[in-house]
């Protein structure tokens, strides 16, 4: 039985970690190489690294930032934000990342997550969906650019399109429920795995250690993540994993 995985999320913006709610109100939650290595040494099976608003900024991931925060830890790395091209896949990947996150770029031009995949392999490769219920179409819509864009795309008819290009993984936001710190959106995570054959993390809504078993009682998440809560120390990844334990569910 495959082991479920708590991932730490660092939000970057300018060099520091930050959180908001729904993608905005954004507040300093520490440097991204000490939290790094924190979460390392707390048991996290993987750690994101998201370049927030390099996409919306027009610019590359910080690249020195990605190699600095590399250099500190033993577990799989992801890097996402700002990542446009197979060079800079090449770049990031270099600089000690395991893993490339990419979300606007590949709605914007789909046939990047193929070129990755087919270059490094659907391992290398994972897109990050940020998704917003919309009444009218009574499920949910894709955002790029930090949740700050709208576009044509249902999340499943995504998801389905991104695996069917050869992304590995698929790291789902719920803008909704994200800094809401009151659970996981059970119905979009549950939802989106029942459309793919990837692993899918699930992110957004996170408030405490019961919140993880939660969504993996609940749904086939293969993983959960969670920023905030973790950052701010009101509970720690080994606590969750604690929990977890006691609760069955089976973890590293």
């Amino acid at each position: 039985m495959i082991t479920k995985r708590i991932i730490p999320c660092l939000d970057v913006k300018e060099g520091r970690v930050v959180k908001g709610v729904q993608f905005v109100g954004l507040r300093d939650a520490g440097d991204p190489v000490e939290l790094s290595s924190f979460y390392d040494g707390q048991g996290a099976d993987e750690l994101v690294f998201l370049d927030i608003s390099a996409s919306h900024e027009g610019r590359k991931t910080m690249v020195d930032v990605v190699r600095e925060v590399a250099g500190t830890l033993a577990i799989p790395f992801t890097v996402g934000g700002g990542i446009n091209t197979l060079d800079d896949m090449r770049t990031i990947l270099r600089a000690g990342a395991d893993k490339v996150s990419l979300n606007t770029a590949a709605v914007k031009r789909p046939e990047l997550i193929s070129e990755g995949a087919d270059y490094f392999g659907s391992q290398c490769m994972v897109t990050a969906i940020d998704a917003k219920f919309d009444e009218e179409l009574h499920s949910w819509r894709i955002y790029t650019h930090g949740g700050r864009t709208p576009t044509e795309w249902e999340v499943t008819d995504w998801a389905k399109e991104v695996v069917e290009r050869g992304s590995g993984e698929i790291l789902l936001t719920s803008m909704d429920q994200d800094g809401a710190k009151d659970g996981f959106d059970l119905s979009l995570t549950e939802t989106v795995n029942n459309a793919v054959s990837v692993p899918v993390i699930a992110s957004g809504g996170a408030g405490a250690k019961e919140h993880f078993s939660e969504v993996f009682s609940e749904t086939n998440a293969d993983a959960a993540l969670a920023a905030s809560i973790f950052h701010y120390k009101e509970t720690s990844v080994e606590e969750v994993k604690k929990h977890l334990r006691e609760e069955g569910v089976r973890v590293r």
